[in-house]
């Protein structure tokens, strides 16, 4: 019996948090290990399931870069990055968008749909849901073209507002297209971020391999507002790979956002602890109305 009680406390110490975001739209950037882990796989998915059956709009956009890379590796070709962004020739492009559309996001896919969830796959093409330039990289001030790597131009809400409504869980690949039908390989955090400011999300959430942001001594730094992060940013603290994945928050703040959370995936069930809890985990990047 007390074991009953202590799982009915739980209930009630969450139903705050479930009046408070129900009907809100939270996007989920589900990456790293929780994408590889068969068991941290399962409680994704279940998380997700659980937050549209209390009255959420979860949206959820993918990586894949390992398996992008691998099937590279088989076809002989060698992945190269700069400044976090793969170097995306013709056939780069093109196996992205085989992988990324073909096989990770229609596993996400049945795996949602598994857990009773109505999930429906997307990717930037459809519809030319999310329209794209070419994106170059800065190198010492210098701009390199890294070949078909996307910058967004525009996100069609209508689409994502439809599906949303319609009791979809939408599951999007991060491919884009332009006016001339070309697609380009496009940064999963910057999608997640530009998607989160589209809808106007009341979070956005990135699921990664390390516990959050950290500062110069190596502590996380579990909440902070926009003008520490860009400090971070120029005394190069923030570097690699977590640039654009900052920088796509600190876009997503900028545009009505309200919290960006940068948590640890290969936590169980990290979403339900991050949004159904006081302190949450991970780092939070708050904009004014938080």
């Amino acid at each position: 019996m007390e074991e009953l009680i202590k799982k009915a406390q739980i209930l009630i110490d969450a139903l705050p948090y479930i009046q408070k975001f129900s009907g809100k739209t939270v996007v989920i950037k589900y990456g790293g290990n929780a994408m590889i882990n068969e068991e941290l796989k399962h409680q994704v998915m279940e998380d997700i399931t659980l937050l549209k059956f209390i009255g959420m709009n979860p949206i959820v956009v993918h990586g894949g870069g390992p398996d992008i890379s691998k099937a590279l590796s088989e076809k002989g070709v060698r992945s190269k990055f700069v400044n976090g962004l793969r170097v995306t020739d013709e056939i780069t492009v093109q196996t992205a968008q085989q992988v990324l559309i073909g096989k990770t996001n229609k596993e996400i896919v049945a795996l949602l749909n598994k857990e009773g969830g109505r999930a429906i796959g997307i990717s930037g093409i459809d519809a030319s849901f999310i329209e794209c330039e070419k994106q170059k990289a800065v190198v010492d001030g210098n701009e390199v073209d890294i070949g078909y790597v996307g910058k967004i131009k525009h996100v069609k809400r209508c689409i994502l507002d439809m599906l949303c409504n319609d009791q979809w869980i939408p599951v999007i690949a991060p491919i884009g297209t332009d006016d001339e039908g070309n697609s380009y390989n496009v940064n999963a955090d910057t999608v997640a971020a530009e998607v989160a400011s589209a809808v106007e999300a009341e979070k956005l959430i990135l699921l990664t391999d390390v516990e959050g942001i950290k500062d110069a001594n190596g502590e996380i730094v579990y909440e902070a507002g926009a003008d520490k992060i860009n400090e971070m940013i120029e005394s190069g603290v923030i570097n690699g790979g977590m640039i654009p994945k900052v920088k796509g928050c600190m876009k997503a703040i900028e545009d009505g956002v309200k919290g960006v959370h940068i948590i640890d995936g290969r936590i169980p069930h990290c979403l339900l602890l991050e949004i159904f809890t006081k302190t949450g985990i991970g780092s939070l990047i708050k904009s004014d109305k938080y």
